[in-house]
């Protein structure tokens, strides 16, 4: 049952235009900010070869896209009228959000690897041929798919809270922007270091940029899977409430 529903909302969410829409704007957007609109984030402009604007832009774009995938999750079948019928299928709650949580991420990860084209690209154009820091590159990879996965599962949460698609995105898009950057806006209210670190170190950012720096610390890691896990929990929690 777990792989019938995997597999259901894969298919759904590229039988319309919309799924391809949304993954195309997202891989449109992170080229021409990297290859054609001049500015901080564009590789030639920069004069090295290195993918740092991928790193700062994915993030961002990651604040619509997520959303975008699983505002449907749980609001788009309470409003089609097919909860009921999935529930009432021999199978759990929680191997029903699973499966649609995890076909969301296969989403995003296809999403993200046409990026890999531009770090062939890079790869290439670089001098000497191959002078490219790869291991801060699949560091900050490794970073942005956890950062996906968080978003993502934040995203099925806000979609179980609502019945309305439009309102489960924005809700969503406005939770991950508080736990991405939102608490490093309110640690600048503090004066004490000590009080501004705790603070950003309670959300995504500080976690995100430590990994994209190359060094995988178990501890970054430990707080995305945390903070995606307690989200996926509070799912199955409000779904079970009758």
């Amino acid at each position: 049952m777990f792989y019938s529903i995997f597999k259901k909302e894969i298919s759904s969410f590229f039988s319309s235009l919309t799924g391809y829409l949304v993954i195309g704007v997202f891989i449109l957007a992170i080229n021409l900010m990297l290859w054609v609109i001049p500015g901080t984030y564009n590789i030639i402009d920069s004069g090295y070869a290195q993918l740092n604007g991928l790193f700062e832009l994915a993030p961002w774009l990651f604040l619509f896209l997520c959303p975008a995938v699983t505002m449907r999750a749980i609001a788009g079948e309470k409003l089609d009228h097919t909860w009921d019928l999935l529930i009432s299928k021999p199978t759990s709650i929680t191997k029903i959000v699973l499966a649609k949580y995890f076909a969301s991420l296969l989403l995003v990860v296809l999403a993200l690897l046409p990026t890999l084209i531009s770090l062939i690209s890079v790869y290439h154009i670089a001098e000497p041929v191959g002078n490219v820091d790869l291991g801060a590159f699949w560091g900050s990879f490794l970073g942005l798919i956890l950062l996906a996965a968080v978003y993502l599962a934040i995203g099925v949460f806000a979609s179980a809270l609502s019945n309305n698609q439009v309102f489960a995105f924005i809700l969503a898009l406005s939770m991950s922007f508080f736990l991405y950057y939102g608490l490093d806006l309110i640690a600048l209210f503090f004066h004490s270091g000590a009080k501004m670190s705790s603070i950003q170190n309670l959300g995504m950012h500080a976690h995100y940029t430590s990994i994209s720096r190359g060094v995988i610390d178990s501890v970054d890691v430990l707080y995305f899977l945390t903070v995606g896990i307690l989200c996926l929990y509070l799912t199955v929690k409000k779904l079970n409430i009758k």
